[in-house]
């Protein structure tokens, strides 16, 4: 069974600032994503260029042949900024090497909000085993050095500034040295539990074997037990994540009953920036025109919940320029205190 199944719908994407993601990517049909070191060399490099940029969390990764796993925090402006650009970036630069066409990656990539306190350290062992239950190496001291998982950072082999290594470690140990040696055996003793499936499909609907079981628990127990395939972790933090991202969503449809659409947006962009009907849309790169489009990018996006490649093409304009467009707005709004509705 993939993780990708053409007879389900899509479930709606959970992203927000400061949320611990398991990010799992995969080839179309199963095929490589890194056939060399150099495929591998190119995708950290752009990693280590996007983590700061996007301020956002790196714990843990490891790079497979067809496949690859990251546990990350995203950053202000959520997780899906840092993977469009990562993964748009790295196939471009995939099928121009090897002289390809096509899509590279499997559908989108597979995002699960993790709850930290209970499953931080689990993960991070789990992605840096990866390598090891592959046969990519041979022993714990050959993962301990391999150039293409977190784990060598983690015991000091390999320097990653991108990595978070010092937060991890401290969570094993009050110092670096404790905290590594804390590490270590941790690691040791997870090799013999073989593949973890409740950590990479859906938390309590799969750790506790499927929705029948979790039936039967009901019935049994009369608990009511929360459960989402996007989400990992026990029934109260799965209903925090999906209550806040329910917010988020009602807000939407106030805004959507309110008459709010594209062109609202815009004539609101144009109202409080001052400038004349019509600027959202013209072609120019004056300060004006530039602030605008950044003003009503922002609100389309992070008010409407459209997607940049929607208002990429309202706009005439690339997917990656909207991102950038976004930012600014978003800079641009609270530093002036505008607002879509007064």
């Amino acid at each position: 069974m993939g993780w990708y199944s053409g007879a389900m719908p899509r479930s709606a994407r959970l992203d927000s600032p400061g949320v611990l993601h398991h990010i799992m990517i995969r080839g179309i049909e199963r095929k490589a994503i890194f056939k060399s070191d150099g495929d591998r060399e190119d995708f950290l490099e752009r990693l280590s260029t996007l983590v700061p940029e996007t301020k956002t969390g790196c714990y843990a990764w490891a790079l497979m042949g067809n496949h690859g796993h990251f546990l990350l925090r995203s950053g202000p402006g959520g997780i899906a900024q840092l993977m469009r650009r990562l993964l748009t970036g790295y196939g471009v630069s995939y099928n121009r090497r090897h002289r390809r066409h096509g899509q590279l990656f499997q559908n989108r990539y597979k995002s699960i909000i993790c709850q930290e306190d209970a499953y931080l350290q689990e993960l991070v062992r789990y992605i840096h085993l990866n390598p090891l239950r592959a046969r990519v190496v041979t022993d714990i001291g050959e993962l301990n050095r391999y150039a293409y998982s977190g784990q060598s950072a983690l015991m000091g082999h390999c320097k990653r500034p991108w990595q978070d290594t010092e937060y991890v470690l401290s969570v094993f140990g009050r110092s670096i040295k404790g905290g590594r040696r804390a590490y270590a055996s941790y690691v040791a003793a997870g090799i013999a539990q073989g593949k973890r499936p409740e950590l990479t499909g859906g938390g309590l609907i799969r750790s506790m074997g499927g929705w029948g079981e979790i039936r039967k628990g009901r019935k049994s127990s009369g608990e009511r037990i929360k459960s989402d395939e996007r989400i990992l972790g026990d029934s109260d933090f799965v209903m925090s994540v999906l209550s806040e991202a329910n917010e988020r969503l009602d807000h939407r449809y106030e805004l959507k009953s309110k008459g709010v659409d594209l062109d609202r947006v815009a004539g609101r962009a144009e109202e409080v920036l001052g400038v004349e009907p019509g600027t959202v849309h013209s072609k120019g790169r004056r300060r004006n025109q530039t602030l605008v489009r950044d003003l009503f990018c922002y609100w389309a996006v992070r008010e409407l919940g459209m997607s940049n490649t929607e208002v990429g093409k309202k706009l005439g304009i690339s997917q990656p320029a909207v991102g950038y467009a976004v930012r600014r707005g978003d800079a641009l709004a609270k530093e002036r205190g505008f607002h879509l509705l007064d």
